[in-house]
């Protein structure tokens, strides 16, 4: 009696070609790359003071007393600071707030200067009347012309005539965190100033501290 033949099974061997998928995903990658904005680098205008030794301590003091201001960022979130002029031998001239609103922000708006004006009430002001202009008309406020009309309200250019503008003067002790710092300067943001430096602290500053016993 003759055996059946066994069945045997072909074995087929399974590829899947991702040459397509490829071609897919690079199509993708520059749809996507051609229809996203790219986001905008956040970037932080800052002015630093001169080194050039050809300036003269005239120069370097040329802002009046009434419209500068010296802020004092020290360790324990603590902030503190001069209207005017420091007066190193007296250390009542140092005064303590605090962040925010009610705060070195209230101190930068209520400022009044010797002409009566207060810049910063006045610019903020201003910055909001750009703000509500640009919102109502979007088109006729690019960003072009929006950073110009707010560089011109930053010096004091304003629609009722030309009006001081504020100094500030930013020194951080050691002890000051860099967080403090960063919120030093978004106050200045925040009130339009349109003049603020980073200053070292100097051994004046240091003993004026340490008279209050501050670090």
């Amino acid at each position: 009696m003759a055996k059946k033949k066994q069945s045997r099974q072909k074995k087929m061997n399974t590829r899947v070609d991702f040459t397509p998928m490829v071609d897919m995903m690079m199509l993708l990658i520059t749809f996507f790359m051609l229809c996203t904005s790219l986001a905008k680098p956040q970037t932080m205008n800052l002015t630093m003071p001169s080194n050039d030794k050809n300036i003269s301590d005239q120069d370097r003091n040329a802002a009046k007393a009434s419209q500068t201001i010296t802020m004092y960022v020290c360790g324990n979130d603590k902030i503190f600071y001069v209207e005017g002029i420091p007066n190193y031998e007296d250390p009542t001239c140092l005064k303590e707030t605090t962040w925010g609103k009610n705060g070195i922000r209230d101190v930068l708006i209520k400022h009044v200067t010797e002409d009566g004006f207060t810049p910063v009430a006045d610019i903020m002001a201003a910055k909001i009347r750009l703000d509500q202009k640009k919102l109502n008309n979007p088109n006729q406020y690019p960003d072009s012309i929006y950073d110009q009309e707010l560089a011109k309200i930053k010096k004091g250019e304003l629609e009722s005539g030309k009006i001081p503008t504020m100094t500030i003067i930013i020194k951080c002790t050691d002890e000051a965190s860099y967080k403090n710092m960063v919120d030093a300067l978004d106050e200045m943001t925040i009130c339009s100033i349109g003049t603020y430096v980073i200053d070292k602290i100097n051994d004046d500053d240091l003993k004026l501290l340490e008279k209050r016993g501050i670090k």
